[in-house]
């Protein structure tokens, strides 16, 4: 696989950042721990500018390049997830109850080893802004650093970013032109009734009947009030209510999860909720408030920065790893909120066979580290080439 020979000659020392990053896995805006390494490594990098504190614990550092031009954006993000780990690997994560689930740790890597190359070499012109992200997995991390204004402080004009995918093929890249993953939504429904006996419901206004008409009721949005060819999910993800065999209980509680691409889908869905909830707890004589929570939005790849970051993949793995028609799926990610700021596009690589993300045996595959900091390399020399 053609990576870069500079980055390729590091790569155990890849495998060393990214195994340590796996040992200390910290949750959402709190990556005290990660965000000091990777600020000792790029300052050992010999980086021109380092800025941190953005979004509590996010970096952005800049490289200037050999000649004046834009600046182009790298993002990877740093939080892990809040599950025990069953890897079983001598560098397994030792803060209890947490654990790089989902690859962070590998991400991070990968731009460091950009970063460590970028900085030698310089062969570029403009400036890169390498984003070092806290919170992707919850708190919309990404957002907040919008909002405090990363694109216009480093006047950042185009933006890319790399998730790892197990189970496709080792060093394959996947994208696609538009949207290439969904906007996703959290509702909440607390339910109020009149509890009593088990053997004498009819003095009650049961809860319990009502969360599971209301449940099934909300898939009928799904079913039947909406294009069949217009991507929806809608997914009840919990129900909580009693605690006796033998007793009603006052209350509900409904939770699930919204995934959609399309603002007028979103809009209609949200519509059709709140009907069906509030039908249902007057057909069930019980009381039901809806939240409903917009969350991160559609993920949007420019067409064309999608096109070019397919090209330089190209140059790294070879045409026949590298596919530029994705379907996109009902995952979601909060670089879509980059992406709504500057064009730019979002790739999966390919890490082989293995558990999957957000599984308790999941672990990075180093192997690929190289290749996504090839990648990252290259779409910088191609995005802004010197002469």
């Amino acid at each position: 696989m053609p990576v870069v020979n500079r980055i390729a000659d590091y790569a155990a020392d890849m495998t060393a950042w990214r195994q340590h990053l796996h040992s200390i896995p910290e949750l959402e805006f709190q990556c005290h721990q990660t965000a000091a390494f990777v600020a000792d490594r790029l300052r050992e990098f010999g980086v021109d500018e380092i800025h941190e504190g953005i979004a509590t614990t996010g970096i952005v550092a800049i490289i200037n390049g050999q000649a004046e031009g834009a600046t182009i954006g790298l993002r990877a993000d740093m939080d892990a997830l809040p599950i025990p780990e069953e890897t079983g690997v001598d560098y397994a994560s030792k803060h209890p109850g947490k654990m790089h689930a989902c690859g962070h740790d590998g991400h991070t890597t990968m731009l460091l080893g950009a970063a460590r190359y970028l900085a030698e070499t310089r062969n570029f012109a403009g400036r890169v802004a390498l984003i070092f992200q806290p919170a992707e997995e919850e708190g919309g991390g990404a957002d907040i650093m919008v909002q405090e204004g990363i694109m216009d402080r480093f006047d950042i004009a185009q933006v890319y970013a790399l998730h790892n995918a197990p189970n496709l093929p080792e060093g394959a890249f996947y994208t696609t032109p538009g949207p290439i993953m969904a906007a996703v939504d959290t509702f909440h429904v607390h339910i109020q009734g009149v509890g009593g006996h088990g053997a004498m419901p009819h003095e009650t206004r049961d809860p319990v009947m009502a969360a599971c008409g209301i449940a099934q009721a909300l898939q009928t949005i799904v079913s039947r009030n909406h294009y069949a060819l217009d991507d929806l999910v809608v997914s009840v993800t919990q129900i909580h209510t009693g605690s006796v065999n033998n007793v009603i209980p006052d209350t509900a509680y409904i939770n699930g999860t919204v995934r959609t691409f399309d603002p007028e889908v979103q809009k209609m869905v949200m519509e059709r909720m709140g009907q069906i909830v509030a039908g249902q707890a007057a057909s069930y004589g019980v009381e039901a408030e809806l939240d409903y929570e917009v969350n991160y939005p559609a993920t949007i790849n420019d067409a064309g920065k999608a096109g070019f970051a397919a090209e330089v993949a190209r140059e790294i793995s070879g045409e026949g790893l590298v596919v530029e028609n994705m379907t996109r799926n009902m995952g979601a990610e909060d670089f879509s909120y980059m992406l709504n700021a500057r064009p730019g596009a979002y790739l999966n690589l390919g890490q082989g066979e293995g558990a999957g993300l957000h599984h308790p045996k999941y672990n990075f595959n180093d192997e690929i580290a190289p290749v996504g900091a090839s990648f990252f390399a290259r779409i910088v020399e191609k995005a802004q080439p010197l002469g």
